[in-house]
């Protein structure tokens, strides 16, 4: 059952006599009175607040609004644990925290969050209602909370995951804004020369007369095309971007793209990296924080960032259902290295699952900074020598006519 939240205009008087006015999110008015004495304010006038007309109207930019970050949750799941840890009560830290984060997508959704909390819902009931927003595995984790009294310990353990998981992302978007640079450059020093520069030399050709080489014929022909080449390229390009991004969460999709990923050269095995360094985080988080076995490894699955490694945790959870052990079929997974299925052996023996996988994280994640250094080392070279390539080969197919023609002379 969805609760409808309004939006109230208030006016209050704090502790010092002096009126406050401003806007809360409320399912009703004697919520907004709760909201405004945990404020240390007395209600002066509550009136239900419109949208606004003409300036008054609160401007949304829809698609083009920036959307709630990891990095905005851990943020929220560390202040969240702090002020739960210190005894503030739920509703005034949510109240506090939607007031105080820089994301208005999140102080937006808090707000609602706050609002259900108060009307009877627990904490992840209420973050389970925006799942577009809170993934599974926080979902989780504060209901394990919750129900095991530790909360706190909970939300501490979201933020450490989502930090880990924000440092991982940043080192890979490192390691690829280079090339991805570099690659644009590239495509904008071709498409320049092709509409420029080469439309001066066929002109120049055409006074001197003669048959062109075949390199040049294929430039000039180009050039002569680029008045729809470019705008096809412009507008598939547009229309590629905006498809992938609707699609590139759906299973038909992942199915056949995630594979590739894995068996791409040197990217294949950095992919394959952070997803056992994410796998390996997420499911010693759970596992610390009481979450049943066959539970953890779906979320952990779905989690993980790559296709194959979800279906093969999926195939896993089938048989832990059975009665087996997790590192047995693990085993049968070609995705995972023999040590990870050992190190998980280890720790299902020993007792000490979390620990274990806890080691395998730190390992991958540092496998993966290190494979991202040597990965921009490498780029380097490879880049400037493909542009070098690219820009150079054009220059030589525009100066073959000269160099013909000066033969032909001599």
């Amino acid at each position: 059952m969805t609760i409808a939240v309004q939006t109230y205009a208030y006016k209050g008087r704090n502790a010092e006599g002096k009126v406050v006015s401003g806007k809360l999110e409320a399912p009703s008015e004697s919520a907004v009175v709760a909201r405004m004495k945990t404020l240390g304010l007395t209600p002066v006038s509550i009136t239900e607040a419109s949208a606004g007309t003409g300036l008054n109207r609160e401007i949304s930019l829809g698609a083009f609004e920036k959307g709630v970050g990891l990095k905005d949750l851990a943020i929220m799941s560390r202040q969240l644990a702090t002020m739960v840890s210190a005894g503030i009560p739920l509703l005034k830290s949510l109240t506090i925290l939607s007031e105080q984060t820089e994301s208005k997508a999140l102080a937006k959704v808090l707000g609602t969050v706050r609002a259900q909390v108060e009307s009877g819902s627990s904490l992840s009931e209420a973050l389970a209602r925006h799942s577009d927003v809170f993934p599974p595995l926080m979902i989780h984790l504060v209901r394990a909370g919750e129900t095991g009294g530790f909360l706190d310990q909970s939300l501490e353990s979201i933020a450490r995951t989502f930090e880990a998981d924000v440092k991982l992302r940043a080192t890979i978007k490192s390691a690829l804004t280079y090339p991805v640079i570099v690659l644009i450059m590239a495509i904008v020093a071709v498409i320049a020369m092709l509409i420029f520069i080469v439309p001066i030399f066929e002109k120049m050709f055409a006074d001197l007369g003669g048959e062109l080489p075949i390199p040049t014929q294929i430039l000039v022909v180009l050039s002569r095309n680029m008045i729809w080449i470019l705008p096809i390229l412009v507008v598939g390009g547009v229309a590629g971007a905006i498809w992938w991004r609707r699609n590139k969460h759906a299973d038909r999709v992942r199915a056949k793209v995630d594979p590739i990923k894995l068996k791409l050269p040197v990217f294949g095995q950095l992919t394959k990296k952070v997803a056992i360094a994410r796998f390996a985080r997420n499911f010693a988080t759970m596992t610390k924080s009481g979450v049943p076995v066959l539970q953890s490894l779906a979320i952990v699955g779905d989690t993980s960032g790559n296709w194959v490694i979800q279906e093969a945790l999926h195939k896993v959870q089938d048989s832990v259902r059975t009665g087996k052990s997790i590192a047995a079929p693990l085993a049968q997974e070609p995705v995972f290295p023999s040590m990870v299925v050992q190190m998980i052996a280890v720790g299902e023996d020993s007792g000490s699952m979390e620990p274990m996988l806890n080691k395998i994280a730190d390992f991958y994640e540092d496998e993966v900074q290190t494979t991202t250094e040597q990965l921009t080392s490498l780029i380097e070279p490879l880049m400037i020598g493909f542009i070098g390539l690219v820009i150079g080969g054009m220059i030589v197919a525009l100066y073959l006519p000269i160099f013909t023609i000066f033969q032909q002379i001599h």
